[in-house]
């Protein structure tokens, strides 16, 4: 092809342009997304477009040679792009290693464009300059006239966008494009999609682009695969494949334990006072004040223990590889000081000889872990709860129900009961913003209304400690030669 026929290919279709000059194919689904940014800049229509892909499916791929058709159609104007992702480093950085490439591999550009100030590519006089969208990036000051582009825009605030980001396109007439992934129905991305749907609905035009896994899949058979094994880890139901995968928005807000997943924790297992010759088993401990329970009516959670069994026949599955928890036993103390709850453990574990013990290590409960480690020494796992490590707890808990993997016992008994209870009182809160913080908890002072007895969520927490389990090794305990000394005999509280 010669290099009149490519130029004129630039002018007349995105497309080819993007196979001819950087021998790339795009997908039909990236087609369509591309030709609708383009048909929008170059008739100066001015439309706020959406694009939801899945994680992985070619999003910023796609983004590098729109860029790049642009910047080689529009190089003899004046045309200012604005990019903007919600973190300079990596998310900025990344997408600018992408634009060199492409721009390197088009043949009609790569000998052409600058880079200037570390953030601005130019060709001719046409240009895009890379901003980070972050809430202390200051950006204000910026043009876009020609294209606005938001990437990952469900992470960027939307008071930092309306303060800061679109006053870019307000005197322009810009295209703006808010690309991303499905998370909550708060995010700054789910707003302009009701925004752009509106428009639709007024001169049935399409703004709106959303794609989900099994798209994606028909035209990449092996993403089916890696979604397949997503889905297997984690659940079709977990929010993370919901939003990620398959484009769904998820409650910012709510109940966290639904009654589908209450379902499915119910198991048809016994309960049990001994353990099996040659099981496996193990302790989750969540660790309470030892002054919770100085007033009856103001008494905070109790320091609760789960004991799981342990099945690990499902390591040998290729999609699971993890083992199956199932619930065979409870234990908690209210307002018993941690000496009295450090001998009924340590009585406890000599019974049950547990593999690992996940244990509350944060705060004064670090006490209480420290004594157990000394006594039972490679089996006590120290977990310390903070706002990410909540989060993840709670993420992966709700992976380990949706799969299968945790289980309760049958019938139902007190402690059961309760536990059961306090799950239907834990709310969640999802933050917006590239971290996906989670918040779950029982909300301080909750009644249950059917009693009017206080609700906390020791129980929950305890069975959640479970997913620590995952990361670890299954193989035999470590024999001690010598008798581990109780710290209880050389040391008092």
């Amino acid at each position: 092809m010669s290099l009149k026929d490519a130029i004129q290919l630039c002018l007349v279709d995105p497309v080819l342009f993007s196979s001819h000059t950087s021998h790339l194919n795009l997908r039909t689904y990236q087609e369509k997304v591309a030709r609708a940014i383009v048909h929008s800049i170059t008739h100066s229509l001015g439309f706020s477009i959406v694009v939801m892909f899945p994680r992985q499916s070619g999003k910023n791929e796609l983004q590098a040679q729109i860029l790049t058709y642009l910047l080689t159609l529009l190089q003899q104007s004046q045309s200012e792009i604005v990019q903007i992702s919600p973190t300079w480093k990596p998310q900025s950085l990344n997408a600018m290693h992408r634009l060199e490439r492409v721009l390197e591999n088009n043949l009609l550009v790569s000998s052409s464009w600058h880079k200037s100030s570390g953030y601005i590519y130019q060709v001719g006089r046409s240009r895009v300059t890379f901003l980070s969208g972050s809430p202390e990036a200051h950006i204000m000051g910026a043009t876009a006239s020609t294209l606005l582009s938001i990437d990952e825009a469900q992470d960027i605030q939307i008071s930092k966008y309306d303060r800061d980001i679109a006053p870019m396109a307000a005197s322009t007439n810009a295209t703006r494009v808010f690309w991303g992934t499905a998370w909550t129905n708060k995010t700054l991305l789910a707003r302009e999609r009701r925004n752009a749907l509106a428009s639709q609905e007024i001169d049935g035009i399409q703004r709106v682009y959303v794609l989900d896994a099994d798209q994606v899949a028909a035209e990449v058979p092996a993403y089916g695969l890696f979604v397949a094994n997503q889905v297997a880890n984690m659940g079709r139901n977990h929010p993370m494949v919901k939003s990620q995968y398959y484009s769904e928005e998820i409650d910012a807000e709510g109940t966290f334990f639904s009654a589908s997943r209450i379902a499915l924790i119910k198991g048809s297992h016994a309960s049990q006072v001994e353990p099996v010759l040659g099981h496996s088993y193990a302790f989750l401990v969540d660790v309470a004040g030892e002054d919770e329970a100085s007033d009856a009516d103001l008494r905070h959670d109790a320091t609760s223990l789960t004991i799981v069994e342990v099945d690990l026949s499902t390591l040998q599955d290729e999609l699971v590889n993890k083992p199956i928890y199932r619930v065979i036993g409870r234990q908690e103390w209210l307002g018993n000081n941690h000496v009295s709850i450090y001998h009924q453990l340590k009585a406890l574990s000599d019974h049950w000889d547990p593999r690992f013990i996940v244990i509350d290590a944060t705060g004064i409960g670090a006490g209480l872990a420290s004594f157990l480690d000394t006594a039972f020494p490679h089996k006590v796992i120290s977990f310390i709860f903070s706002s990410a490590s909540k989060s993840k707890l709670g993420w992966d808990f709700l992976g380990m129900i949706e799969t299968g993997r945790f289980k309760d016992y049958s019938p139902r008994d007190h402690l059961q009961d309760k536990f059961f209870n306090q799950l239907e009182h834990v709310i969640q809160s999802v933050a917006s913003g590239p971290g996906h913080l989670l918040s779950w908890s029982v909300p301080d002072g909750t009644r249950d209304p059917a009693t009017g007895d206080l609700v906390h969520d020791d129980l929950v927490i305890s069975a959640a400690l479970c997913t620590v389990l995952d990361d670890r090794s299954w193989g035999r305990a470590i024999s001690e030669v010598i008798a581990p000394v109780d710290p209880l005999d050389t040391l008092s509280w």
